[in-house]
């Protein structure tokens, strides 16, 4: 069963949050600040082992999931949880803010 939970610009299902916060609340964070990863169009598995906090800055990447697939693009504030197993499919050059809380 898919439960899916949208409130304030949020969309949160099981292990996947897409947010998209406002110029105060990433200044507030220190996201400016964080490390930058890059990476070329490509698919390749993950598995987290601990969350991770990224601000999207470039590009489009779907990630699929048991859950389902999640199409995220620039402007998009995502936490993936520790545990998700998905796919990454990078669709355009990512570029993205990344933290381990």
């Amino acid at each position: 069963m898919q439960i899916f939970l949208k409130y304030k610009h949020i969309l949160k299902m099981g292990k996947v949050i897409i947010e998209k916060l406002t110029p105060s609340e990433i200044e507030k964070r220190g996201i400016n600040s964080w490390p930058v990863w890059e990476k070329e169009p490509s698919r390749f598995e993950w598995t987290y082992t601990g969350d991770e906090e990224c601000l999207i800055l470039d590009g489009e990447v779907t990630i699929e999931t048991a859950e389902g697939n999640f199409n995220i693009k620039a402007g998009d504030f995502v936490t993936f949880k520790d545990g998700l197993h998905c796919t990454w499919d990078i669709k355009s050059k990512i570029k993205k803010h990344y933290n381990f809380p």
